[in-house]
């Protein structure tokens, strides 16, 4: 069995050049990759363009990479609270393609299943169906829509063996498991290594097929986008 453990972050990620095109999993701050987008500020690396539902907050996330002028251009489904990438959306410093939140969830899907493209409903009649073919189906319009593929995807999971089995927890669900088969390199940061074989097969949620490297993150911060509490009575 391929053990594809690699030491941590610098070594993950040496390959990532200017102008790579990246998926970043995650939904809002849950389940993002920290370690991995430390590691590009550290690099420096420009130009890029960043797949990703969102793009964290202004300190935290893909956001500091907006911060540090990094990403040329975000293909995403929310601004979210990130307040710089607001700005820079609408002062036309960074280009920007919002995709509804499941026209971006099958794009991903279709990229990881080899499916080129598919038609949906969604969009028809708005700015997101300008250039696009339509048709016909059963008397409704649908549009059709492109795979979404990357250079390199980058994904969290709690859990994950030295084959790159993942298992991944609650809401960190969202994205990563549809990124990790999209990507012509996988490199899946986790918050716990494991032999390979510990893990239960029934539980795995991406097969280590689709992962090239793997390493044990550290210090994850695990933050709270919008922290709610109710009035004190």
């Amino acid at each position: 069995m391929i053990n594809k453990v690699v030491s941590g972050p610098e070594a993950a990620l040496a390959d990532v050049t200017s102008g790579s095109v990246l998926m970043l999993g995650g939904f809002g701050l849950c389940g993002i990759p920290e370690n991995s987008i430390e590691q590009l500020l550290r690099m420096a690396v420009k130009d890029l363009t960043c797949i990703s539902n969102n793009a964290g907050v202004d300190d935290f996330g893909i956001g500091l990479l907006l911060q540090t002028r990094q990403v040329r251009k975000m293909i995403s489904s929310y601004v979210g609270e990130n307040a710089e990438f607001e700005r820079q959306l609408l002062s036309g410093e960074l280009e920007v393609d919002l995709i509804p939140q499941g026209t971006l969830a099958e794009r991903l899907r279709a990229g990881g299943a080899g499916i080129p493209a598919f038609f949906t409903p969604a969009g028809v009649g708005t700015e997101i169906a300008e250039g696009k073919e339509t048709r016909e189906f059963d008397g409704k319009v649908y549009l059709m829509e492109r795979w979404l593929k990357a250079d390199f995807a980058i994904v969290k999971a709690w859990k994950g063996d030295t084959a790159g089995n993942l298992i991944y927890k609650g809401t960190a669900m969202n994205f990563n498991p549809m990124m990790a088969a999209a990507g012509k390199i996988t490199i899946a940061e986790v918050e716990e290594l494991v032999p390979a074989g510990t893990l239960d097969p029934a539980h795995i949620h991406t097969p280590g097929i689709y992962v090239q490297r793997i390493f044990q993150g550290k210090d994850y911060q695990k933050r709270i986008e919008q922290r709610t509490v109710s009035a004190k009575r």
